[in-house]
């Protein structure tokens, strides 16, 4: 089994440029409706930008978590990559965390965990 995270979007090839620069993946394909996007390393699950005819409407039901050692660099990549704050910073039961939208509105959380990033093996 395999995990993909699908993004429903009005413009798959806009939101592809936003979410490369904000994820270090890459386009690996996709027909329309779809734009694939991967993790060169294989570690993350891909995204796929899925295009469909309605608005967004309201709150995400489910968003990324952004977890990084440190917020100010990240953020001010995220803002310059086209992201909007929406909340934040704010100490969330000690996990600094930033709400912001994708150029389209997609809420996802930049958050920095208490005592760092842990290491993965």
């Amino acid at each position: 089994m395999e995990l993909a995270v699908v993004l429903d979007c009005a413009d798959p090839e806009r939101l592809a440029g936003f979410w490369s620069t904000a994820l270090g993946y890459r386009r690996t394909g996709g027909e329309a409706p779809y734009v694939v996007l991967a993790d060169p390393g294989g570690r993350w699950p891909e995204l796929l930008l899925q295009r469909v005819p309605e608005p967004k409407r309201g709150k995400n039901r489910a968003h990324l978590d952004l977890r990084v050692s440190t917020l100010e660099p990240h953020l001010a990549r995220l803002l310059e990559a086209g992201a909007r704050r929406l909340r934040g910073p704010f100490d969330d039961g000690g996990w600094l965390t930033v709400v912001l939208a994708d150029p389209e509105g997609d809420e996802f959380c930049l958050i920095v965990p208490p005592g760092g990033l842990p290491t993965r093996g």
